[in-house]
């Protein structure tokens, strides 16, 4: 959600910040801008509408800087249009900033500036904080944009990840976070930087990071770089990180779009998830980074898993695979609404956080709330470094490499594929799953990148279907046990990139309300998977009655003589129930990727949504 881009060094400035943003589309946005100082001034292009529009009024070439910041906007105050767009600048245009998040008391803030003879050109909170920034600065004795910008800062109340240019000081950006994630990526001389919200801005030119913490501030500059909180205590010591993906990670690699290519890397990055932590011989699992968390696994007596959108249905996945295979008690929340409830924690609970960017805000809150009351909370991220990696007191990385597609398709197979194995995990700790049951799990589970290969390989047959179902307006789609939150990530995938109306819900409640929607013109995609196997095909033979048209998900041969020619069957290899839920929903991305795709619509930045939502 929003990208922010800054640099100063010895390179153009506006190329490299243009070429980060590019970087940074997948994150979702519906505007653009680019300040940089020239001439002894800043100039400043915003456009509404995607990068194309930017590229065309402003060319790098034309444009030779040392010092420039961009931003790719998702709305959150004011529609989108240029007005609107980053950067913004102060009344004297002094100052340029580019900011994500939200402020939450603007309008006082803003109510003030006007009392004071300021003006307005936007309906956007971050132009408030450019304003107030440059009113800071105008009443300093002793100029200094870094100061006023940190004043300002204590006085605001919200999150942002925010940059600031100042044409009086124009051999600095001032860069701060709360809330929002900001890296600083240090050049080979140490003499250029590039920061911005998301690592894949910054690999073009350097694997050398800093993660910038909540309430902390960097200036970069031709010198060199210094950090310092906003309490203006200084911060001596920074460790370093270096970011563990490719470049090449980040291209289409011959794909129409990255969601089909993030869809076909799942053999991969299921055996990514899985590599060096299944010892098949003794019917173990290992997961370094829980290693020194046994105690508390062991001793744990109830799980919490909290999460949102596509995390959340592979927490409930998780609920059903934990609970099944170890015994244990699981609660699945909403990080969203969990952060707010004052839900009474106990001594002996866990909490599980999933996101696959570890920036997910609400989950983030979430995770903060446990740990103020003492609970210990681990992490399921796929974004090496990210915030909830680094809060949280232990966890698993998914491995699963950069995801593109704003609709989650590989992270999501990879958090079930963690989850699966943490089951196995805690069902051996808790004596409640023997070693031959863990064996023949993990051997199930080494054949999957062969089976879904196999799916992979249907595409044709799913494509065909997609064009059929492409001119329904309303899909349905049921599961029990297990398929259930299969069918609701269907669901999910289906609405995102098509804008189609679908609805997952477990197959037995369609009875409470839902059959009346069935006619001949309702879809309804069946989970079945061998999951209670005779109550599925009851609720399969209800729809029929009622005219419904029937796709069915099943095992390899398991619907034989139990389908009618009107019906459509997309089978997939029969596995053990606990792997199942992996293969069931490869024929579910396929589905809903090839039926956006039919529709024309823009598949990996679907309208109105981001890839990591970072407010609330």
């Amino acid at each position: 959600m929003c990208g922010i881009v800054g640099y100063i060094g010895k390179k153009n400035a506006t190329e490299v910040v243009l070429n980060g943003l590019q970087r940074v589309e997948y994150r979702g946005y519906d505007s653009t801008g680019i300040a940089f100082i020239k001439n002894k001034s800043i100039q400043i292009y915003k456009k509404s509408g995607r990068l194309t529009q930017l590229l065309s009024v402003v060319q790098p070439d034309d444009n030779i800087t040392n010092v420039a910041i961009g931003h790719t906007r998702w709305a959150t105050h004011g529609i989108p249009n240029d007005s609107n767009a980053h950067p913004h600048s102060d009344n004297h245009n002094n100052i340029a900033v580019v900011h994500n998040g939200i402020i939450e008391n603007y309008r006082n803030i803003k109510t003030m500036l006007l009392q004071k003879g300021y003006n307005f050109s936007s309906d956007t909170d971050s132009e408030v904080l450019a304003v107030f920034i440059s009113s800071i600065y105008d009443e300093q004795i002793n100029k200094d944009i870094t100061e006023a910008t940190r004043l300002a800062l204590a006085k605001v109340q919200g999150t942002f990840g925010l940059l600031v240019i100042s044409k009086i000081e124009p051999n600095k950006i001032v860069c701060a976070r709360r809330g929002s994630p900001l890296i600083l990526g240090i050049g080979e001389d140490d003499n250029e930087f590039i920061v911005a919200s998301d690592q894949t801005a910054i690999v073009d030119y350097t694997k050398k990071v800093i993660f910038i913490e909540d309430d902390e501030m960097v200036v970069i500059s031709n010198d060199g770089y210094y950090l310092k909180t906003l309490d203006n205590i200084a911060i001596k010591t920074k460790e370093t990180s270096l970011i563990e993906f490719e470049l090449g990670q980040l291209e289409k690699g011959g794909f129409e779009h990255f969601m089909l290519k993030e869809i076909f890397e799942q053999p991969e990055t299921i055996m990514n998830a899985t590599r060096g932590r299944m010892i098949q011989e003794l019917g173990e699992i290992k997961l370094g980074g829980l290693s020194d968390f046994t105690d508390i696994l062991t001793n744990m007596k109830r799980i919490i898993i909290v999460a949102c959108g596509t995390s959340w249905h592979s927490a409930l996945i998780g609920e059903y695979l934990i609970e099944s295979l170890a015994r244990l008690p699981v609660e699945v929340e909403y990080a969203s609404e969990f952060r707010y409830r004052n839900a009474p924690l106990l001594d002996t609970d866990l909490v599980i956080a999933i996101s696959q960017s570890g920036e997910t805000a609400d989950t983030l809150e979430a995770i903060r709330e446990v740990k103020r009351q003492g609970v210990p909370v681990i992490g399921i991220v796929n974004v090496v470094g990210s915030t909830i990696a680094r809060e949280t007191n232990a966890g698993v990385y998914l491995h699963a490499g950069p995801e593109i597609g704003v609709a989650s398709t590989k992270a999501f197979t990879s958090q079930v594929m963690v989850l699966l194995l943490l089951s196995i995990h805690l069902g051996l700790l808790h004596n409640k799953l023997s070693s031959n049951k863990a064996k023949k799990l993990i051997a199930e589970i080494n054949k999957l990148p062969l089976q879904i290969n196999k799916i992979l390989s249907n595409k044709d047959k799913i494509k065909d279907i997609a064009i059929q179902l492409a001119s329904s307006p309303n899909v349905l789609y049921l599961g029990r046990g297990l398929g259930y939150p299969i069918a609701m990530e269907g669901a999910l995938k289906l609405k995102e990139i098509s804008y189609l109306h679908s609805e997952g819900m477990p197959a037995a409640e369609m009875k409470h309300g839902p059959i009346a929607l069935i006619d001949k013109n309702m879809p309804v995609i069946v989970v079945a998977m061998g999951e209670q196997d005779n109550k599925i095909w009851s609720n399969v033979e209800e729809i029929r009655t009622r005219g419904g048209r029937i796709i069915l998900i099943d095992n390899e041969g398991n619907s034989a003589g139990r389908v009618n020619k009107e019906d459509i069957i997309i089978e997939v290899p029969r596995s053990v129930i606990e792997v199942s839920a992996i293969l069931g929903v490869i024929p579910l991305q396929l589905l809903s990727y090839y039926v956006a795709n039919h529709l024309g619509r823009e598949i990996d930045n679907p309208r109105n949504l981001a890839k990591a939502v970072t407010v609330e």
